[in-house]
């Protein structure tokens, strides 16, 4: 089968469940460098980035092409390199620019092809995303990682959005279907300011959610067989109000997709 990986770091490989997942652990993630733009140590080459700035309804976004390499897309109010450890920092504020269907702002990487178009797979296969992070600060809640629906149908929700709250609670918020809500199921607890890992990883009808290594598995309802999805990362702010100070930031020390 045909493999695509993403790295940003080194990463360690286990087989959990006969699925190959990545697992992630802050001991193998490689050594940062703090003086480059995230895109130096990021493979940013496959993300665009949606920023919580531009007209209403109509947020600014950053090309793949503009993101990676050294010398990369910047920017020291919502997303840089922090210059003592080298992660990829995104700050999302309370008040800020957002999309038509949210009315919450975000700093959030949304995933692509290698040609620039927009990522867009099956159920079907083995798709994967990991991350090492640490939250530093949020109001009341922030996401940090998703599995979005694409195409195939109307609606616009993501399928699996993993929430930090700010007493350090980890919970995945998994849609009952296209048209209804979400269903919360905790998965741990890591203090604010924390590194931690995460792997979503989607197979067919399966979600599997690895929290610090301890993994659980979820049904995908087949109502989502019809859409594709796509992953993201970042700061997706949970909260909003008229405060630029109020707000989530994210650092990511490693973060990485897989497609077989």
């Amino acid at each position: 089968m045909k493999k695509r990986t993403l790295l940003a770091a080194t990463l360690s490989t286990v087989v959990a469940g006969g699925l190959g997942l990545l697992g992630v652990t802050n001991a193998h993630a490689a050594a940062l460098n703090p003086a480059v733009a995230p895109g130096g140590n990021f493979n940013l080459s496959v993300w665009s980035l949606q920023l919580p700035i531009g007209s209403p309804g109509s947020p600014e976004t950053i090309s793949p092409a503009r993101l990676k390499g050294a010398n990369g897309y910047t920017n020291p109010a919502y997303f840089w390199t922090d210059k003592n450890d080298g992660s990829m920092t995104f700050w999302a504020p309370e008040k800020g620019v957002t999309t038509p269907n949210s009315k919450y702002a975000r700093s959030e990487l949304r995933e692509m092809n290698a040609n620039g178009s927009a990522a867009d797979w099956p159920l079907a296969g083995n798709h994967t995303l990991s991350a090492d992070l640490r939250v530093v600060s949020v109001t009341k809640n922030v996401a940090v990682g998703q599995v979005k629906l694409g195409t195939g149908g109307s609606s616009t929700k993501p399928l699996l959005e993993l929430y930090y709250r700010a007493n350090g609670d980890i919970y995945l918020g998994q849609q009952r279907s296209p048209t209804d809500g979400q269903t919360l199921h905790k998965l741990g607890n890591v203090p604010l300011g924390q590194r931690w890992t995460y792997v979503i990883n989607v197979t067919g009808n399966k979600a599997g959610l690895t929290i610090n290594g301890n993994r659980t598995t979820y049904t995908i309802p087949s109502s989502f067989n019809p859409y594709k999805q796509y992953f993201k990362a970042g700061s997706y702010n949970q909260s909003s109000s008229e405060s630029t100070t109020n707000g989530a930031k994210v650092k990511f020390y490693a973060l990485s997709i897989t497609h077989n």
